[in-house]
């Protein structure tokens, strides 16, 4: 345990303002340092260069902070969200509530696509259907507090909520649709065989001390296992944002041309990363000219369709189940993508 941490343990009333105090204090001088920083190199403000550095030196404390406050507060509430739990509150209800709760859950857990074997072994013991499962598998790592704080700070509140409402839509239907499929013959058999067993409860009632603690242990790992893909994000986004013209970007993934939402998603499937890091990227392109309904459904599936993910699904499910699964989230997001570049 560090001293702050222990001094937290003693005084948390008193931790909780300081800390965010520091926080606020360090947000509000991101602009100018950037700015210094840039001005301090031998390179032109208005060049290609001087622009992308002063996003990749503006946007990464920017992010980082954004993510370490987010995560900090949602360890500290989530934890008393624990698989267990998450799976005593799905197991038993009704398909369609079911789906809507678990959609739900999935924003305010703490887990990733890195979960998701675990998680699904463990929604099949507690008896939780199948199409339950997945809406709870495709909200969890697309629309989780994190995607949603740093589109608020990055856009506002009408993006995130315009996400929020998208993600959802996508992994209620989704789940329901595999529900009404019923698939469970594609789950591999060593799954399927698996012995039932009760989702217990966990015991919620912690001291304030505790939480503190259960929001730095998130931070450490949560902020420690995706910082290098968050400065990956943000190095790309600096270098759309710097070098690459307008009007190219606007001509490929802008809403003219009827290839651009498919292209976005083609290209999104094969990105290993999440909502921290792909957001950085998002904001550069939408600085660029493309078209939020395009640059939504890449965010979309580069969240809810790596490669990684289904090669780790791989271990329990079928290859049909897999590519149901990969088809209906992907005809989602290509719906989701056409109807804003329509409507907006």
């Amino acid at each position: 345990m560090t001293s702050s941490q222990r001094w937290s343990q003693r005084n948390p009333k008193l931790f909780l303002p300081l800390a965010a105090a520091l926080w606020w204090g360090l947000y509000q001088t991101l602009i100018p340092l950037s700015e210094a920083l840039v001005a301090a190199l031998p390179v032109a403000r208005d060049s290609h260069l001087g622009g992308a550095l002063q996003f990749f030196f503006y946007d990464t404390p920017k992010v980082l902070l954004l993510l370490t406050g987010v995560v900090f507060v949602m360890g500290a509430v989530n934890s008393s969200f624990t698989p267990e739990r998450t799976r005593a509150l799905l197991a038993g209800r009704r398909e369609g509530v079911a789906n809507v709760m678990a959609a739900t859950l999935g924003i305010i857990t703490p887990f990733c696509s890195c979960s998701a074997v675990p998680l699904f072994i463990g929604f099949v013991q507690a008896g939780v259907p199948l199409g339950v499962t997945f809406s709870f598998l495709i909200s969890a790592p697309m629309v989780n507090e994190v995607a949603l704080a740093l589109l608020l700070g990055l856009f506002g509140w009408k993006i995130a909520a315009l996400y929020l409402g998208l993600g959802l839509a996508v992994a209620i239907v989704a789940g329901w649709v595999i529900g009404r499929l019923r698939m469970e013959s594609q789950l591999e058999d060593w799954v399927r065989d698996m012995p039932r067993v009760d989702a217990a409860v966990a015991d919620s009632r912690m001291r304030l001390g505790e939480r503190i603690d259960a929001g730095f242990a998130s931070v450490r790992e949560i902020v420690g296992r995706v910082w290098p893909y968050i400065l990956a994000g943000i190095a790309i986004g600096a270098g759309i944002h710097g070098y690459v013209p307008e009007a190219f970007m606007a001509s490929i993934m802008g809403r003219d041309a009827w290839w651009a939402v498919p292209l976005a998603v083609l290209i999104g499937i094969p990105m290993y990363t999440n909502a921290a890091g792909v957001i950085p990227i998002v904001q550069a392109l939408l600085g660029k000219g493309a078209a939020l309904g395009t640059v939504l459904a890449f965010m979309m599936s580069v969240i809810a369709l790596s490669a990684p993910e289904m090669i780790i699904l791989r271990k329990v499910l079928k290859p049909r189940l897999i590519a149901t699964f990969a088809g209906v989230v992907a005809t989602g997001i290509l719906l989701v993508g056409y109807v804003f570049n329509l409507v907006l």
